[in-house]
């Protein structure tokens, strides 16, 4: 089905990642600054053909349902203006080797910068060993190429060989210092590839860091009938978000970019004290509500916050986090009533189950750093340990679940999957211990 008065946009970004929060966050924010402005986006799936599908079909347009408690607004987003399937790594390096395109930005998850123990690259990872001797053989098609980290320098290969200039590569997922964690594993890829890329990339690639934040549910078959209803037109691939956004960027553009901050992103010096508060406030309470919420039978976060126990254990996170940020606590009393009222919006049907996905790298960056301090304080870290028990006793309590692959041979065993998360402080017995209480409450006792 072809939507009536497209106008496709000039290609001059490149995304890895195509789904729900790409489109609700930086897609709309590119479609809301690119009137007078073009930039249009080349949008790629991670590895499933299917949302690139049903975008190509409707020319790159789709509904963005703003859902509030009283009703939805609906408004379509035009900038992506090529849907494309991930798996075809030749059409994402001809699109790097482009001069017209001057920004990389990525959604691909914690999961997907394949990093192992010390934060790098871990060249083990089954991705990363089955790319590097592909990349090796220098520019070519790449189809087999399956990590992202190997897809980032596959197209900074072809970039390189077409001599297409600067380029800003934005990192968009929930990590403290996203653009250094990704200029890590690139670099050193790179190196194992080729000794003279990583120079290059020194020279002519910037990474940029972000904090980004706007609530996006999946997307359901009732959405789809408000966003068709709302539009007046069929629509399969509508998206559903919150009201609330954010997208706090620092770092070089040496190419240009999109004018975001006329929509209201922010261009700051340092991201850091954004990306805590979000990452341990709104994410770390995800996770808290994820694990706590479905072993109390909940099903969304709407109805795990209106729980008095769980939200009791959000805002004893919330405590423990706030003394370890940077921001002034007038502000973080703000943000967190904020996201009380965010959490609570009971037309978000944000599932627990969604959340709780990849525990095993979200954690890591979510309780175990807040934890880290705690005990460096002298105290016990009591919050983050509950969060880290909920874990295990969900794991425990799913024992088919596949979403959580590093943790699952350990998921019986408390102090293992500490160490998984955090190796040091799997040695701290008396934390063990504390653990062990907590998972124990958590199972009844098991």
């Amino acid at each position: 089905m072809t939507w009536p008065g497209a106008e496709l946009a000039r290609v001059r970004m490149v995304h890895l990642g195509l789904g729900a929060f790409h489109r609700a966050h930086q897609a709309w924010w590119t479609g809301e600054v690119s009137r007078d402005d073009p930039w249009g986006i080349a949008a790629f799936t991670g590895r499933q053909l299917r949302a690139a599908t049903a975008l190509a079909e409707q020319d790159g347009l789709f509904t963005l349902l703003v859902r509030t408690a009283e009703g939805d607004h609906a408004q379509v987003v035009s900038s992506v203006s090529r849907a494309m399937d991930g798996a075809d790594v030749g059409a994402f390096t001809t699109c790097l080797a482009d001069p017209a395109v001057r920004v990389l930005t990525l959604t691909v998850t914690e999961a997907g910068y394949c990093r192992g123990d010390n934060g790098g690259l871990d060249m083990s990872h089954p991705d990363v060993a089955a790319d590097l001797p592909r990349l090796s053989q220098g520019p070519q098609d790449f189809t087999p190429i399956r990590s992202a980290p190997g897809r980032v320098v596959a197209g900074l290969l072809r970039r390189r060989q077409a001599d297409a200039g600067p380029l800003a590569i934005v990192p968009c997922d929930n990590l403290i210092d996203n653009g250094g964690v990704l200029r890590r594993v690139v670099l050193q890829l790179a190196d194992a590839v080729d000794p003279a890329l990583p120079g290059w990339i020194e020279e002519s690639v910037s990474f940029v860091s972000t904090a980004v934040d706007r609530i996006t549910p999946r997307t359901t078959a009732d959405d789809v009938a408000a966003a068709c209803r709302l539009i007046g037109r069929g629509d399969h691939a509508p998206v559903v978000s919150e009201p609330f956004r954010e997208w706090v960027l620092a770092g070089a553009f040496p190419g240009g970019r999109p004018a975001w901050e006329q929509a209201g992103a922010r261009i700051v010096d340092d991201v850091t004290p954004y990306e805590q508060r979000k990452l341990w406030l709104l994410n770390g309470a995800h996770s808290m509500l994820a694990y706590g919420g479905l072993l109390r039978g909940h099903a969304t976060v709407a109805d795990a916050i209106g729980d008095g126990t769980c939200r009791h254990w959000v805002e004893e996170w919330w405590d423990e986090a706030s003394a370890h940020l940077r921001q002034p606590a007038s502000v973080l009393a703000d943000y967190r009533e904020q996201l009380l009222l965010r959490f609570a919006n009971p037309r978000m049907r944000h599932l627990l189950s969604q959340i709780a996905v990849d525990g095993s790298q979200k954690l890591r960056v979510r309780a175990v750093p807040v934890l880290r301090r705690e005990r460096a304080a002298g105290r016990r870290g009591g919050a983050a340990l509950r969060m880290l028990a909920c874990w295990i006793a969900y794991l425990r309590s799913v024992p088919d679940d596949p979403q959580d692959p590093p943790a699952r041979p350990l998921r019986g065993r408390s102090r293992d999957l500490l160490g998984l998360l955090e190796p040091e402080l799997s040695a701290e017995t008396d934390l063990v211990a504390d653990l062990d209480e907590l998972v124990a409450e958590h199972t009844g006792g098991e």
